[in-house]
């Protein structure tokens, strides 16, 4: 294994959230190969349901098992863990009361339904049961048998409700095994091992609702880690040809010249034009852009830019944004 100092050395647990459509699932699983490089060994744990995972990794369907699916760069290995909460009810069953078959039973009833639906926190505690204790997992020799866990979490709206599983189970039980887990659950999340990574893109709603949850989550003790910026365009033009554009003072005659020179004369007035309005578009959301990482900018946390994949996202591009993170210091 090789040794590197990264923003987050000691954390165990990498929690990721974020906004519907900010590239969540995709940054969770480049943080995986980023961790595992060098011969780590990395769980990246889904809790959605929608096997997000098989998909990015082009993989059939994920069981409730824990399985191999990548080999990270210089090494390592990522598995991956889609949690069904009606198999993590069973295996709470069978560890704290030794009633498995009887829990079977209950599911066919519909009673773990019932039961999600009347202490929706119940079923988080399930989920992050099932996660934190793979962060905590030994073995044999009394090493941890995960180097790091990936967690793939809710949106960002619930990432809040969804870690703090002693309050939500409240109500439900106060004392006895399901408020013993939930402790020892909260005692993993809200430790120094454990970080919450926020994904987001340079727009307004996204960036707002980083901060939004940023806040949410410092209000209930729990650890943000990093702000991850994806889907982060380069900008094609010098910057004073970006001021000229955002003043409405681009030279549409100097550009008209430079394509005649170019042997581009057949329309090149309405070419340049056109050229000249992308120009200008592309200005204004620069600028905007520049505004937004401002506001992330006021957030004391590490940040990091990942590029937009012009090729869309497969195995290879999973492979350069892991890049991108490491060469940041984020794993």
């Amino acid at each position: 294994m090789d040794s590197r100092d990264t923003d987050w050395d000691g954390v165990r647990l990498h929690v990721v959230t974020g906004k519907g459509g900010t590239g969540k699932t995709t940054v969770a699983a480049a943080l995986a190969l980023a961790l595992a490089s060098g011969g780590r060994k990395v769980l990246l744990v889904e809790v959605e349901g929608r096997q997000g995972i098989a998909q990015i990794f082009d993989l059939p369907p994920l069981p409730y098992e824990e399985r191999r699916i990548a080999v990270a760069p210089s090494g390592g290995d990522v598995y991956a863990l889609a949690i069904d909460p009606e198999e993590a009810m069973l295996e709470y069953m069978e560890m704290f009361y030794g009633m498995r078959r009887a829990g079977r039973a209950l599911t066919k009833m519909g009673i773990v339904d019932f039961a999600t639906t009347v202490a929706p926190g119940f079923r988080d505690v399930l989920v992050t049961g099932k996660t934190t204790e793979a962060v905590r997992r030994r073995g044999k020799n009394g090493k941890r048998i995960y180097d790091a866990v990936v967690l793939d979490a809710p949106p960002t709206g619930r990432i809040s409700r969804f870690l703090n599983v002693t309050q939500e189970v409240a109500g439900l039980a106060r004392v006895g095994p399901i408020k013993n887990h939930s402790d020892l659950v909260s005692k993993v999340v809200k430790s120094p091992e454990t970080a919450v990574h926020f994904i987001t893109l340079l727009e307004e709603m996204p960036v707002q609702e980083t901060l939004d949850g940023i806040a949410e989550l410092r209000s209930a003790g729990l650890p943000p880690g990093g702000i991850f910026i994806n889907m982060v365009r380069e900008s094609l033009l010098p910057q004073a040809a970006l001021d000229s554009a955002v003043k409405g003072r681009f030279d549409v005659a100097e550009l008209t010249l430079g394509l005649k020179a170019a042997g581009l004369s057949d329309g090149a007035s309405s070419t340049a034009e056109a050229l000249a309005e992308e120009v200008a578009e592309h200005a204004r959301r620069t600028v905007l852009e520049r505004a937004e990482r401002a506001s992330l900018a006021q957030e004391t946390l590490p940040s990091y830019e990942l590029p937009l994949l012009t090729d869309g996202v497969d195995l290879a591009g999973l492979y350069e944004l892991a890049e991108a993170i490491r060469t940041q210091g984020a794993a």
